[in-house]
């Protein structure tokens, strides 16, 4: 077994019972990871989602003529706040910000950008610029750097069924699994095998030993903690619950990623736009609601961001592939604002939105604030965004 397939195989964890031979288990112990109190709570809309009808000019004319078949009439927006307003599906998302908890941030995006959802999505996860490439996610370096050698296969968690490429790092301190109620490792007990003198084989026993590991600190967590309100019953409602148990439950990952796909709106928008950001909505808002009674909420920062954004006229039933668009901070004590100008409907980049504020700057400012980390000792030389936290 090579090493890529023994990652897949212990590293991600979809359902059921993984059941490891006993000589895997004989590696020894790791040390946990020490953490303080702060986690950053990642949603990736997967799709491309539709920042100008999300996050709505709603006072500017040129929104109307350049969107005839798809613009939001102002009369249904809500949240007014200097000329731009939320989608009626936000509605929650208008009162987070009415109570100093969400931040916006304006026409996020980076240089030369790319309109494939695969490659713009790796940039967002890797980090980098548009046409260099890494095969470590920014999360994952920084989780490599945190540990500091030390393997914690749960200082970074990822809801979902496959990997995410913003927690790859050199070493596996992240664990994939999709229901952590299930995630639950049996040993068999057998012979005992002593370690070797090949580093491939202990490497994998040390990979094995952690997942172990990780698997009794989820369950630890889930017993110390419980549901105090009720989620809608949606995948990412689930998710978020999910970590909302492990946060309250301390397993004190420093990391949680989950995602919400659907969002490539090139037909029937109107419809299928309004049904994923009422998802996004009440998945949201349950989970806000749930840190905030549980009074954690400050020691939690939710980031929700896509890939790119849509072009900015309509295509007569939809939208196609953009560039820049909002995104949302919630929680973690941000400032509760509006960062950034307007969209700029005027001055347009073969017609897609300029950029203004480049999403590394966000990522600087998370790690910088919420970690207490230099961001530049992952590669990353954005300046953080002002006035943010």
């Amino acid at each position: 077994m090579n090493r890529r397939d023994f990652l897949t195989l212990t590293g991600t964890f979809t359902g059921g019972l993984l059941v490891l031979p006993e000589f895997l288990h004989a590696f020894g112990s790791q040390n946990n990871l020490v953490v303080g109190e702060q986690c950053v709570v990642f949603v990736q809309l997967n799709g491309g989602n539709d920042g100008l009808n999300t996050f709505i000019p709603y006072d500017n004319p040129l929104y109307y003529d350049l969107r005839t078949k798809i613009a939001l009439n102002k009369d249904v927006v809500v949240g007014k706040n200097n000329g731009m307003a939320f989608h009626p599906s936000l509605k929650d998302f208008a009162q987070m910000q009415q109570n100093g908890d969400l931040t916006v941030i304006q026409n996020v995006g980076y240089p030369e950008p790319i309109r494939s959802h695969f490659r713009s999505q790796e940039i967002w996860q890797t980090a980098t610029d548009s046409n260099k490439y890494n095969n470590q996610g920014w999360l994952g370096r920084f989780l490599d750097v945190q540990c500091d050698g030390h393997l914690s296969s749960t200082a970074g968690i990822n809801l979902d069924s496959i990997d995410n490429l913003a927690l790859k790092g050199s070493e596996p301190n992240s664990i994939t699994v999709k229901n952590p109620n299930q995630f639950k490792i049996k040993l068999n007990k057998g012979e005992n095998v002593k370690l070797s003198d090949n580093p491939q084989l202990d490497f994998v026993r040390k990979i094995a030993n952690s997942i172990t590991e990780g698997s009794e600190e989820i369950q630890k967590a889930l017993t110390k903690s419980k549901s105090e309100i009720s989620y809608p019953q949606t995948d990412l409602s689930r998710n978020l619950e999910w970590i909302s148990r492990l946060i309250k439950g301390n397993l004190n990952s420093k990391v949680y990623y989950t995602s919400l796909s659907g969002f490539d709106t090139h037909d029937n928008q109107l419809i299928l736009h309004e049904r994923k950001l009422t998802d996004l909505n009440d998945a949201l808002y349950s989970f806000y609601q749930d840190l905030k009674q549980a009074q954690l909420l400050q020691n939690v920062t939710i980031v929700v961001f896509s890939e790119f954004g849509r072009r900015v006229k309509d295509n007569g039933n939809g939208t196609d592939h953009g560039t820049a668009a909002p995104m949302f901070i919630i929680g973690g004590n941000n400032k509760g604002t509006i960062l950034g100008k307007n969209p700029n409907l005027a001055d347009l980049d073969n017609g897609d939105l300029r950029y203004e504020i480049d999403f590394r700057s966000v990522y600087a400012s998370l790690l910088k604030e919420k970690m207490s980390f230099d961001y530049s000792k992952i590669g990353i030389k954005n300046a953080p965004v002002s006035g943010l936290f």
